[in-house]
């Protein structure tokens, strides 16, 4: 998928992020051994996705034995949601996820932060508590990025389950159904994510729209930026 100079860029930026406690080549030892176990998983989204997390950690955030990886650039027809235990580098689900109705069709194609948006955020998200709520037992995070998703708790973008998040709609209308937002999965599915991921995982929600590359403060990694990013994320209040 990439040239030679793109692998380079990449594997340069991916190293350049690595945790303060670890070599390089246990860094580039998880990158490659991730892809190995999720070579449907685009490497660019993987690659981002950890130096996110990383730059995270670098600068203040616990570290995270789980992560998750939502490549939104991915039709909904598509397994586009990948769950890592990080600990034993092993993939422990690869299944569907709905975007938000205001995102687009099979394919999402606009993000905002805005409450009433009915649409997906994108960017590093870290999973807080568990709660049973009208779409059973569900899971709310926290967004990471000022301006991108930092309004997830008020918008109550969380992990639930479905019924529309099906194959058999795949199969009917050619797409699975949306949420207002969040990344709704299987019912069949719902609790094995929320009890892997709940109580401070990272979710990372990618796609290739190079405006939001762009913009994201993990993926510009700025320390005095994102340590205060943090720590006011830290001191917010939670409902």
């Amino acid at each position: 998928m990439f040239g030679r100079l793109g692998r380079f860029c990449l594997i340069g930026f991916w190293l350049s992020w690595m945790p303060l406690s670890a070599t390089a080549a246990e860094q580039d030892g998880l990158l490659r051994d991730l892809a190995l176990i999720a070579p449907g998983l685009n490497q660019q989204a993987l690659q981002h996705a950890l130096a996110a997390m990383q730059c995270a950690v670098n600068h203040g955030a616990e570290p995270a034995r789980r992560l998750a990886v939502i490549d939104y650039s991915r039709p909904s027809t598509e397994r586009r949601l990948w769950i890592f235990d990080l600990q034993r580098k092993r993939l422990l689900l690869r299944d569907f996820v709905a975007h938000g109705r205001k995102s687009g069709e099979n394919f999402a194609e606009v993000f905002s932060n805005r409450l009433d948006s009915n649409q997906t955020s994108l960017g590093l998200f870290r999973t807080a508590e568990s709660y049973s709520g009208k779409h059973g037992y569900s899971l709310r995070m926290d967004g990471l990025e000022p301006g991108l998703n930092d309004l997830a708790r008020e918008r109550a973008i969380v992990i639930h389950g479905a019924s529309y998040v099906s194959s058999s709609l795949v199969q009917s209308q050619g797409r699975i159904g949306r949420s207002l937002g969040c990344p709704a999965v299987r019912p069949e599915v719902a609790r094995m994510v929320v009890d892997q991921l709940k109580g401070g995982q990272f979710l990372f929600a990618w796609h290739s729209n190079q405006r939001w590359l762009q913009a994201s403060a993990y993926l510009d990694c700025k320390p005095q930026r994102v340590a205060s990013i943090l720590a006011r994320q830290q001191r917010l209040p939670r409902s």
